[in-house]
């Protein structure tokens, strides 16, 4: 599938099977992470893979989105090993992150996988169940799966504003 069309097919999964991911698929979307672009190519991110049934529980506990993924990856900065503008002391590592993620959500789609940023957790209860996180701070949850049966896009998914709104040519 060529770019324009998977950036325009991929949306949010919130409904997934019970289908586990293949590693090599596992493998693809964290080469993903590994291959994006990052500020001064510092590679700040730190990814946490979370398959085992405990460990997802926990991950759980700490967001009001229950997906039941079978894979939940923590992606995280950190701020020691990021980026700082050097004009304001802007520090880049959520960008960079964010960045990341993206990468691995475009990958999953495009390996016939879904995936949701689910910006919506408690920092302080995710650094108290993974205590791995310690120094870092975490941007997003990123559940990856196949989509389950009846599985759609969010109503407003296809809204979109026009390039005359997002966009000024100067």
């Amino acid at each position: 599938m060529d770019f324009a069309s998977l950036s325009a097919r991929r949306y949010s999964l919130r409904k997934f099977s019970g289908q586990p991911v293949e590693p090599e698929k596992l493998e693809l979307i964290l080469k993903a992470a590994q291959n994006a672009p990052t500020a001064h190519n510092n590679q700040p991110q730190r990814i946490f893979v979370l398959q085992s049934p405990e460990a997802l529980e926990k991950a759980d506990g700490c967001t009001p989105c229950h997906f039941h993924p079978p894979v939940m990856l923590i992606i995280a900065n950190d701020p020691a090993a990021s980026w700082k503008r050097e004009y304001d002391g802007k520090e880049y590592g959520e960008i960079d992150a964010a960045i990341v993620v993206t990468q691995m959500m475009l990958q999953a789609a495009d390996l016939g996988l879904g995936t949701t940023y689910i910006g919506l957790f408690d920092p302080a209860r995710l650094h108290a169940a993974f205590p791995e996180l310690d120094g870092l701070t975490p941007i997003a949850l990123l559940p990856v799966g196949y989509p389950a049966e009846g599985a759609r896009p969010a109503r407003l998914h296809d809204q979109r504003k026009s390039l005359e709104e997002l966009v000024k040519y100067l």
